[in-house]
């Protein structure tokens, strides 16, 4: 392989890993001139791949979609990953993207090496997947915010709120992760200046741009986002002390319903919030550990109402 076709290979796959490269961060990977840049991206068009140049703030060199999908660069470990997550995608549930998932896995298994097809198998055998639908997330709202947090740039959302308002949101994008089966978005909103928790099955459209995200100091995102799901949304916030380690309660407590932390080596903090605080007595009742009611007042009612409730049940007569 002659050194000119092996850069034109190191540039496609550089041009494949980032949405937007400028000149001289392309020379410098590459050690070689921008000018030697700009000749190796004319010889990559010349081979159908669609290279688009953009000037201005934010510009540079990117890989655009052409007629047909060009050929992609994938080593052997990426391609176990991909097909991997293809196999996963198939069971995720997201509206719309479990066909396409499947023809891409057929795509893909057809042009796999033997050894590399084996890893795939190996890896899919050992993993059990119970699919469970995620409720409207779609998968092009999805693909393009995932896009977006690994590109580090802003994007318009048009949000539907619980109240069923719609207004376009203008955020900066940190993290996508599921919490039991539903799908979120972490980021700052600029409007509010804060950071916010977003469900992707209330977000009608996403525009992406190339404006970079400003860099600030991010809080424990998987926390933070439990914290907003479990308390955020209701009226009233509810904290206890549960008299057992934090190892056995945590396990037994769905991320969407509380957030639990250790308090000690023999207790742990739950908090959530509730509309109705007999719902979340009979949730800790299942729990069965000895509880100390810290806020609201109202908390500790509830919990001995419903003792005194239970105590006066007996037995039908025969």
């Amino acid at each position: 392989m002659s050194d000119v076709t092996r850069r034109a290979l190191q540039l496609l796959a550089l041009l494949q890993s980032r949405t937007v490269w400028t000149g001289p961060e392309l020379a410098e990977r590459l050690e070689v001139t921008v000018r030697t840049v700009r000749r190796d991206v004319d010889r990559l068009r010349e081979m159908g791949y669609p290279v688009l140049t953009s000037a201005g703030h934010g510009g540079g060199y990117q890989l655009g979609a052409g007629r047909e999908l060009p050929p992609l660069l994938l080593g052997a470990h990426e391609a176990v990953a991909v097909a991997v997550g293809l196999r996963l995608a198939a069971t995720s549930g997201i509206e719309g993207l479990d066909a396409e998932a499947l023809r891409a896995l057929a795509a893909l298994d057809r042009i796999l090496p033997p050894e590399v097809r084996t890893g795939v198998s190996a890896i899919a055998d050992a993993m059990g997947v119970v699919a469970r639908p995620v409720p409207g997330a779609r998968s092009e709202v999805l693909l393009t915010l995932a896009t977006a947090v690994r590109d580090g740039t802003r994007v318009r959302v048009d949000y539907e709120r619980a109240d069923g308002q719609r207004a376009e949101r203008r955020i900066e994008p940190h993290r996508v992760l599921t919490v039991d089966a539903h799908w979120y978005l972490f980021a700052w909103d600029l409007d509010r200046e804060d950071w916010r928790t977003f469900r992707l099955d209330r977000m009608h459209d996403v525009h992406p741009s190339t404006f970079p995200i400003t860099p600030r100091p991010t809080p424990d995102i998987e926390r933070t986002v439990r914290e907003s799901i479990t308390v955020g949304g209701y009226e009233t916030w509810v904290t206890v002390r549960l008299l057992r380690p934090y190892e056995e309660i945590a396990p037994r407590v769905p991320a969407r319903t509380a957030t639990i932390t250790p308090d000690g080596e023999n207790a742990c903090i739950l908090r959530a919030g509730a509309d109705d605080l007999r719902w979340l007595v009979a949730r800790l009742a299942q729990l069965g550990a000895p509880v100390e009611v810290i806020e609201p007042p109202e908390m500790l009612t509830a919990l001995q109402e419903m003792g005194h409730w239970a105590a006066s049940a007996r037995a039908a007569s025969s």
